[in-house]
């Protein structure tokens, strides 16, 4: 097993109402689950590949809920990434070289037999966990903007936050409104003003790793 770390940001959106279902381990809000999730990877090696930089992508489909399966998934790798980094972040989001469960990227996958061709394009992204704003857009296949849920009386900016002492995605979380729009790729997706969130990524293939 080849020993792998990621530190960066991610960003995603899904169709599910604002705190997503899944993190409270129930249900998704119309049966299914639809997710678009960016990854902006600051610091990171897959063995003595660096990946320090990058950015990759993934969007997926489940009829269902996840743990279901019978999901489908497309991988998007930064266009700047060379033929190592590409094979080492394809690797990582396919869950390979990572311990059962140990990542939501194992589970993704595990839970998605159908992968599209990866795509390897230029990413554009730029957002504020803190903020809760921002966006993430990969020409010719998708556009995420993200802001933060506006109270239900008053309109003024809610701030809500998700801690998961045991997640394996992420042990923090900011809330917020996303809407985003497939305009290309293998999987047709839109979401407005549906459950976003913000969070930092320190993950390996053993699971979160604890500062």
């Amino acid at each position: 097993m080849t020993e792998w770390k990621i530190e960066g940001e991610e960003l995603a959106n899904c169709n599910c109402n604002f705190g997503c279902p899944c993190q409270f381990s129930v249900l998704p809000t119309t049966g299914n689950c639809e997710a678009v999730v960016v990854f902006d990877i600051q610091k990171g090696h897959y063995g003595d590949t660096r990946l320090d930089g990058l950015r990759a992508a993934g969007v997926y489909h489940w009829p269902g809920p996840i743990h279901e399966g019978n999901g489908q998934m497309q991988i998007i790798i930064d266009e700047r990434a060379d033929a190592d980094q590409r094979a080492a972040l394809e690797a990582i989001i396919k869950g390979e070289d990572t311990d059962e469960m140990a990542t939501m990227w194992y589970v993704f996958s595990a839970m998605a037999p159908k992968k599209y061709e990866t795509l390897f394009v230029p990413i554009e992204l730029d957002w504020s966990r803190e903020d809760r704003t921002g966006h993430a857009k990969v020409k010719g296949v998708f556009d995420v903007e993200v802001g933060p849920i506006p109270n239900i009386v008053s309109g003024q900016p809610h701030r809500v936050a998700i801690n998961l002492p045991h997640g394996f995605e992420f042990r923090h979380a900011e809330a917020a409104s996303g809407s985003a729009k497939t305009v290309g790729g293998a999987i047709s997706l839109t979401f407005d003003a549906t459950h976003a969130h913000l969070a930092r990524l320190n993950l390996s293939g053993h699971g979160i790793v604890d500062a």
